[in-house]
C-alpha cells in the first residue's frame, strides 16, 4: 500500500475523491521537511455529501445482525495485522515517531479493535423492576445514528479507533475529519483498513479540510448526533458551545496538565523510569504527559540527580535511527512556542538543570526547577520535551499542587504503600490516576477521559457504549391497568 499517494484523497460513500477546494493541505515529514503528499481540501459540499452518505447507509447497518458487523471488524483487525509494518513506516514519516513508538500505537489500535469486536455482539439493555404489578420495563440500547470524529495529530490511528471502531460495532455510521498534520495516518489509512475489510460504502467517510475552508459546517451539520473530538480545550469549548445549541452530544478529550508525584517512601529508581517515560515519550506530545513532576523534599536530591542524568542520556534526532528515543516535534510553530515558554521561565528566575539544544524540529530534553508561581509552564499543557520539577513538603501540599490546575486528565503517584497511593489518587480531581506507574496509560476496557477542562464523557470499554448509543425504555403492561383518574 502506497500510503502517501493512494490515500491522499477524500473518502466519501466508498469513493476516493479529490476535494473541490481551491487550496491544498501539504503533508510533510516533520524531521526532514520532505513533502509526503498534497491533499486538495474538501468544501462544505463534500462535507454535506459525506454526512448524507452516512445517513443513508446507517439504517441498514443498524438493522444488520450483530455478527455481520462483527465480521467486518474481525477483517479490519486482520488488515491492521497484515499491514503493521507499513503502518509503522507511515507513522515514522508523517508524525516523526520512532519505530518502537509506532509499534506501541499499532498494538493499542489492535486492542481497541478487539474490544470493538466484542462490543458488536455483547448484550446491551435489560429488564428493570417495575413499581406496578403486571408491568415489564425493557431497556434497549440503540445506535445514535451518525457520529462525527475529529482526530488529533499525536496518536491519530489510536484516537480514530477509539471512536470509529466502537461506533461502527454498535450500528452507527461515521464521518471523520483528520488533523491536517496527520491526514493520512489519521484519515485515509483508517478508511483503507475498513474498505479492505469490506465495510459497506457510506458507513465511514473521511473529509480532509480545515475551518478556514468550511467554517463550522462539520460541527453544525444537522445529520450527526454525537461529536467525538480530541484536541485542545480552546477548540473543545467552541465545539461544545456549537453542539449545545443543536442538542448534539459531545465526547471531548481535551488538554492535560498532569502531575507525577513522588512521595518520600517511593522506589526512586522506578519513579525516575516512570517520570522519564511520562514526560518524554513521543517528545512529550501526549495529553497525559507529566507536565509537572512533584517530589517530596526528603528525596528531592536523589530523585533529581537520577532524573537529570537519565534525561541527559536520551538521544534526540532521526526517528529512523535505532538509537533515537525521541524524534522531532510536529512543526516549527511548536518549536518556537516551547522555546518561548522556556526562555520566559528562565528570565523569571527558573533554573535549567538541563537545557537541550534545538536542531530544526528536534528539541532535546530540558529540565527546569524553581519555576516561579504564575508561569505558563505550570498552568498550561506542554507539547514538547520540557520537564518541570517541583518540590513539596508532605502529602497535603502535594495534593494542593497537583490539583492546582484547570485540567484533570491523568496523574500518577509513587509510594511503597499501595493503599496510601490509592488514597492520594482519590483526593486529586482527574479522570485517570495511576499508582506506581506512568501518567501515560491507556486500556481498551478502562473508561478514558478527563475532568474539569480536560473534557466531557469517556471512551473505551463500556464507556464507548454510553458514548455511541442512546437508551430506549419500552414498557409492557400485562392485563388491565387501573388508572388514578
Amino acid at each position: 500500500m502506497s500510503f502517501f499517494h493512494e490515500l491522499a484523497h477524500q473518502y466519501i460513500d466508498g469513493e476516493w475523491l479529490t476535494g473541490s477546494g481551491s487550496w491544498d493541505i501539504i503533508d510533510v515529514n516533520p524531521y526532514n521537511g520532505e513533502k509526503l503528499c498534497a491533499i486538495t481540501v474538501a468544501t462544505t459540499a463534500e462535507v454535506d455529501r459525506a454526512y448524507r452518505a452516512a445517513e443513508r447507509a446507517q439504517t441498514a447497518w443498524a438493522d444488520a445482525r450483530p455478527h455481520e458487523r462483527q465480521a467486518v471488524l474481525v477483517r479490519a483487525l486482520d488488515v491492521v495485522e497484515e499491514r503493521a509494518d507499513e503502518i509503522a513506516e507511515a507513522i515514522v514519516d508523517e508524525l516523526g515517531g520512532t519505530l518502537p513508538r509506532a509499534r506501541y500505537e499499532i498494538d493499542l489500535g489492535r486492542e481497541l479493535l478487539r474490544e470493538a469486536i466484542r462490543q458488536a455482539v455483547r448484550p446491551v439493555g435489560g429488564l428493570l423492576p417495575a413499581a406496578v404489578d403486571g408491568k415489564e420495563n425493557r431497556l434497549y440500547r440503540r445506535p445514535v445514528g451518525v457520529v462525527s470524529v475529529i482526530n488529533a495529530f499525536n496518536f491519530p490511528f489510536v484516537v480514530a479507533m477509539k471512536s470509529v471502531a466502537p461506533a461502527l460495532a454498535l450500528g452507527n455510521a461515521v464521518v471523520m475529519k483528520p488533523h491536517q498534520n496527520a491526514p493520512v495516518v489519521g484519515g485515509g489509512l483508517v478508511a483503507r483498513v475498513f474498505e479492505e475489510a469490506g465495510l459497506p460504502p457510506g458507513l465511514l467517510n473521511v473529509v480532509v479540510t480545515d475551518s478556514a475552508e468550511i467554517g463550522d459546517a462539520f460541527i453544525e451539520h444537522p445529520v450527526p448526533a454525537v461529536i467525538s473530538f480530541t484536541g485542545s480545550d480552546r477548540v473543545g469549548r467552541r465545539i461544545a458551545a456549537k453542539a449545545a445549541r443543536r442538542f448534539k452530544r459531545c465526547v471531548l478529550e481535551l488538554s492535560g496538565n498532569s502531575a507525577l508525584v513522588v512521595l518520600e517512601d517511593a522506589d526512586i529508581e522506578a519513579a525516575v523510569d516512570a517520570a522519564v517515560f511520562s514526560r518524554f515519550f513521543f517528545q512529550g506530545q501526549v495529553g497525559m504527559a507529566a507536565n509537572r513532576i512533584l517530589v517530596d523534599r526528603r528525596v528531592e536530591a536523589e530523585f533529581t540527580g537520577r532524573f537529570v542524568a537519565e534525561a541527559a542520556r536520551i538521544t534526540a534526532g532521526d526517528p529512523r535511527d535505532p538509537a533515537t528515543r525521541i524524534g522531532p516535534v510536529i512543526n516549527a510553530f511548536q518549536v518556537d512556542a516551547l522555546t518561548g515558554l522556556v526562555d520566559e521561565a528562565l528570565a523569571a528566575g527558573a533554573t535549567a538543570l538541563l537545557r537541550g539544544r534545538t536542531r530544526g524540529n528536534v528539541v532535546e530534553p530540558t529540565v527546569l526547577t524553581g519555576v516561579p508561581e504564575g508561569s505558563p509552564l505550570l498552568s498550561q499543557e506542554l507539547f514538547g520535551p520540557v520537564a518541570v520539577l517541583i518540590p513539596f513538603d508532605g502529602e497535603d501540599e502535594a495534593v494542593r499542587i497537583a490539583d492546582d490546575t484547570p485540567y484533570g486528565l491523568s496523574g500518577a503517584v509513587h509510594t511503597a504503600d499501595v493503599d496510601r497511593g490509592v488514597r492520594f489518587a482519590r483526593r486529586v480531581r482527574t479522570g485517570m490516576f495511576h499508582v506506581n506507574g506512568p501518567t501515560v496509560q491507556d486500556d481498551p476496557l478502562a473508561a478514558f477521559g478527563g475532568e474539569k477542562m480536560s473534557g466531557l464523557g469517556r471512551r473505551n470499554g463500556d464507556a464507548a457504549v454510553d458514548a455511541f448509543t442512546t437508551t430506549h425504555w419500552i414498557s409492557v403492561q400485562y392485563g388491565r391497568t387501573v388508572f388514578p383518574f
